[in-house]
């Protein structure tokens, strides 16, 4: 029996060395987890400050396709090629407008009319002129009528008579004085009535054959031209009248409405508060220019036709072809410079007259390369990656820094010679702490 109670288990004693193990094994797991959280706070406080950076995916390009240098940044103002102010011709109230500023209006297109009443009577007084004198040439040219010339005739016959009558009366006073039975007065006047009939029948006679004839050449010739003077009176007046509507003379845009409704206009300028010289001003916005003022000493960069990218300070983001169209072939001795003119290729509606606008204008060397030589891509990346003639690439989180050999600025950016081939990562602004190896995250 004694043997028995020596094989029984005591519960009591296995109790303490299984409730040790547990502790023992909480104990642990606590440490572990500490130690882990502890990591964990030390791994996000790592990520957390890595700076933020942009990144850009950087692109090879045709050497071909690439960009020359800018030998010159000039600024100006964008205008319009050719800009015409729209006057009046004639004098005159204004009856009607019908275009506001900005307006886009064809060739041809009614802008302004006139008052009119007074050119009208002018024309209808031109016309009433032109019509008598054409009368007298066309009776000029026609000649005497059958009755003018039976009358011519009667009065030759009838100073005939006359003429006989004096003849007889003036033999029978001389018979008479012969024989003395008249006195010599008598004859005298006998002979008088005579003489003025002779003269009476010369003048009927000479009148006949004038009437017969018709007019001299001469007299047709000074009608002729009477008439001829009084047609241009007609035009003149017909091209006043005309000109009292105003028209636009080419297709453009109009940039400023000069006039109202019931404003006198003339054909010379007075002012704001007289009359006006001109309706509106009008420009084709598809034919602009850049006016620049170029130093002399930067002068001798430029030359006719050279390319440039135009932008404005209105939309930086948009960029236009140009070249140089005229140079001016004086130079501004006050300013020291020379007005340069750059014709925009291809403007479209951002672009505006008066706009304040940059050109770069563009190198057009060619490279060194041979005629067969296969074009080589290069890198253009923006000037504000580049530091110290390095740039930083993003690879594993990390910036890397890439030494690199710089070209000719653009307006584009940088030309990297070498240190890039394309497709790296590219860190775009760098912080200015940002060291080879540090971590970073990209902004998303």
């Amino acid at each position: 029996m004694a043997e028995l109670k020596n094989l029984k288990i005591d519960r009591d004693k296995r109790r303490e060395p299984r409730a040790s193990r547990w502790a023992t094994a909480w104990i642990v797991a606590g440490v572990l987890l500490i130690v882990l959280l502890g990591a964990w706070r030390l791994i996000s406080r790592n990520a957390d400050a890595a700076p933020l950076v942009d990144v850009q995916r950087v692109a090879a390009i045709s050497a071909s396709a690439a960009p020359q240098g800018v030998v010159l940044n000039a600024t100006g103002y964008i205008v319009a090629a050719h800009t015409i102010e729209v006057a009046a011709k004639v004098i005159g109230k204004v009856k009607w407008i019908g275009v506001e500023k900005g307006d886009r209006v064809q060739e041809g297109q009614v802008l302004v009319r006139l008052e009119d009443d007074e050119y009208q009577a002018q024309v209808q007084q031109a016309k009433g002129q032109l019509a008598m004198l054409q009368a007298k040439l066309d009776e000029a040219l026609h000649g005497s009528r059958p009755e003018e010339i039976a009358q011519a005739a009667a009065n030759v016959n009838s100073a005939k008579s006359d003429l006989e009558n004096a003849r007889v009366s003036l033999k029978r006073t001389k018979e008479l004085l012969g024989e003395n039975l008249a006195a010599q007065q008598t004859l005298d006047d006998a002979q008088a009535r005579y003489d003025s009939a002779a003269a009476k029948l010369n003048a009927a006679e000479k009148s006949y054959d004038l009437v017969k004839i018709g007019p001299r050449q001469e007299e047709i010739d000074a009608l002729r031209g009477q008439l001829e003077q009084a047609k241009g009176i007609v035009a003149y007046a017909e091209t006043n009248l005309n000109d009292t509507v105003i028209k636009a003379p080419v297709t453009g845009t109009i940039l400023e409405r000069a006039v109202e409704k019931g404003e006198f206009l003339t054909t010379s300028f007075v002012g704001d508060r007289g009359a006006k010289g001109y309706v509106v001003s009008e420009a084709d916005l598809s034919d602009l220019e850049v006016e620049l003022d170029i130093s002399q000493s930067d002068f001798g960069k430029l030359r006719s036709g050279q390319r440039g990218i135009v932008t404005t300070d209105a939309f930086p983001d948009r960029k236009y072809e140009g070249f140089i169209k005229e140079i001016s072939p004086e130079a501004n001795r006050q300013k020291a410079t020379v007005q340069v003119k750059v014709k925009i290729a291809k403007p479209d509606e951002y672009l505006r007259p008066e706009m304040n606008a940059s050109v770069a204008f563009i190198s057009d060397e060619k490279t060194a390369a041979g005629a067969g030589a296969p074009a080589r891509a290069v890198v253009i990346v923006p000037a504000s990656a580049v530091r110290d003639n390095a740039v930083f690439v993003v690879l594993d989180g990390r910036a890397v820094r890439r030494p690199v050999k710089t070209g000719a600025v653009s307006g584009q950016g940088i030309r990297i010679e070498d240190g890039l081939i394309g497709g790296e990562d590219l860190i775009v602004n760098p912080p200015a702490g940002l060291k080879d190896g540090d971590r970073v995250r990209r902004k998303v």
